[in-house]
């Protein structure tokens, strides 16, 4: 009988862990490593989770490709017909290209699988991947990123992507 009470109190001290770790609240995230032991991190504590490289596969579901895809040079429309330049760099700084000259600087967050542009003069641009396709879309002075874009074209990240091939 004593054996019996010793045994089920140390399967109740090694599940309790795990069951704790399995129901975290809702403001935390649980991470399980690969030999098994698992973290649990408060999301109050998180300001963004990245990763180096493409996201692995069944890894994680996120809304589009990771941030580092977005850095670099992209050749975008003007929604004219004409195009220009936008480079994106890993500090979070941006820069417009038009005819050969810089045209604004701005700021870029990684915001839900997109990158958002915001230029010293006002506008604001995002490069959001449609399908097989990136897009950018155009939004004038005073106007949010949920907004009605002023236009939307093309976007080709020339750094990553020179041939055009996804």
């Amino acid at each position: 009988m004593r054996t019996s009470f010793v045994l089920a109190a140390l399967l109740f001290a090694a599940i309790l862990p795990v069951a704790r770790a399995q129901s975290a609240s809702p403001g935390s995230m649980v991470i399980v490593f690969r030999d098994g032991h698992r973290q649990t991190i408060s999301l109050a504590d998180v300001q963004r989770i990245e990763f180096p490289g493409p996201v692995p596969a069944g890894l994680i579901s996120v809304p589009g490709p990771s941030r580092p895809h977005f850095l670099g040079k992209w050749e975008v429309g003007e929604g004219n017909g004409d195009n220009f330049y936008i480079t994106l760099r890993e500090d979070g700084t941006a820069t417009r290209l038009m005819n050969g000259i810089e045209h604004a600087r701005g700021n870029w967050q990684y915001v839900n699988g997109e990158a958002q542009i915001t230029w010293n003069d006002g506008w604001h641009d995002a490069i959001r991947k449609d399908g097989d396709w990136y897009h950018k879309y155009a939004y004038s002075e005073g106007k949010g990123f949920h907004d009605e874009p002023d236009n939307v074209t093309n976007a080709r990240n020339l750094t990553q992507n020179p041939t055009g091939v996804d």
